[in-house]
């Protein structure tokens, strides 16, 4: 069945003015969605002193930080919603080509939407701590700064995603919806904070790393180049030194971040792995225990 842009625009409208009320202002510069009676959700580097969320009445009240965490760049605000409804979550699994719509109140200025279409699924950028988020969605809902932390939501209205991070001057990223994700703000809201397993290195760039194996006269090879050491992190206690390669994790090569994270996250606190590093032209094997994880480090994986 055909679909005129008239209905398309109005359907669209309907959509924005449904979602509307749920939409908040999170401090200056950032935005949050309500999920549940006096729970905001929004993301981590929205945080910033004292925390107030814009209502679409005007109302401005001031939220206590139920839980944040900084490497999953995800936190839920305990506030008085007075009555702002909770966005509905979707059940759909999102896919290539569907429909979305972007909404963001930034600092509590005026509601903004954009829509668009999934463009990616499984993507991964950097979080605020340094260490790589997973599984994002990537779509191309034209959105303005400060929508951070602000609700996609899909031809139904409902919620399919909380957007996170804008991927270089168009497309933008989302935390997809989910058991997941719901697992994890309910953890938050608890004030329950994840521990994460870390190497704890600074990894370079990886044009900058080819640029300084060739500098030394070294040959190409994948992996991800050690910039930096954290003292007495995992790392450092298992000797990794700055400018080793990694090459392979728990037998398994690495040749992105996103590849590093993944396998960091299938790792129970306190186990052991193997991590076979390229120091020079000689290949180094080191068994890494990685102890209890500490607070992190901005550049840190």
């Amino acid at each position: 069945m055909s679909v005129s842009l008239v209905e398309f625009s109005d359907a669209v409208a309907e959509i924005i003015a449904a979602a509307a009320p749920s939409v908040v202002g999170v401090g200056r510069a950032g935005s949050g969605v309500v999920v549940a009676d006096g729970l905001v959700v929004t993301n981590a580097h929205n945080l910033r002193g004292e925390v107030a969320v814009s209502f679409e009445d005007g109302r401005v009240a001031v939220a206590s930080v139920a839980g944040a965490d900084m490497d999953g760049d995800l936190a839920v605000l305990s506030v008085d919603t007075a009555g702002a409804p909770a966005l509905a979550w979707s059940e759909d699994v999102p896919a290539l080509g569907h429909v979305v719509i972007g909404l963001s109140r930034p600092g509590g200025r005026s509601l903004r939407a954009g829509a668009g279409f999934i463009s990616g699924l499984g993507v991964s950028f950097r979080g605020p701590g340094g260490s790589s988020v997973t599984g994002a969605l990537e779509h191309g809902a034209p959105l303005v700064p400060g929508s951070s932390g602000g609700p996609l939501v899909g031809s139904d209205g409902r919620l399919v995603g909380i957007n996170t991070h804008r991927e270089g001057e168009g497309f933008y990223l989302a935390l997809p919806v989910g058991a997941d994700l719901k697992a994890r703000i309910d953890a938050l809201a608890r004030g329950e904070v994840p521990r994460r397993v870390r190497l704890g290195v600074a990894l370079a760039p990886p044009k900058l790393a080819r640029r300084v194996r060739h500098a030394v006269g070294l040959p190409d090879r994948d992996g991800l180049l050690v910039h930096a050491v954290e003292p007495d992190g995992p790392a450092d206690r298992a000797g990794l030194r700055r400018g080793d390669l990694i090459v392979s994790v728990g037998g398994q090569p690495v040749g992105s971040a996103g590849e590093l994270a993944a396998f960091l996250g299938s790792i129970d606190d306190g186990g052991t792995a193997d991590v076979v590093v390229v120091r020079g032209v000689e290949e180094v094997s080191v068994a890494v225990h990685f102890g209890p994880a500490g607070p992190s480090e901005q550049g840190t994986a």
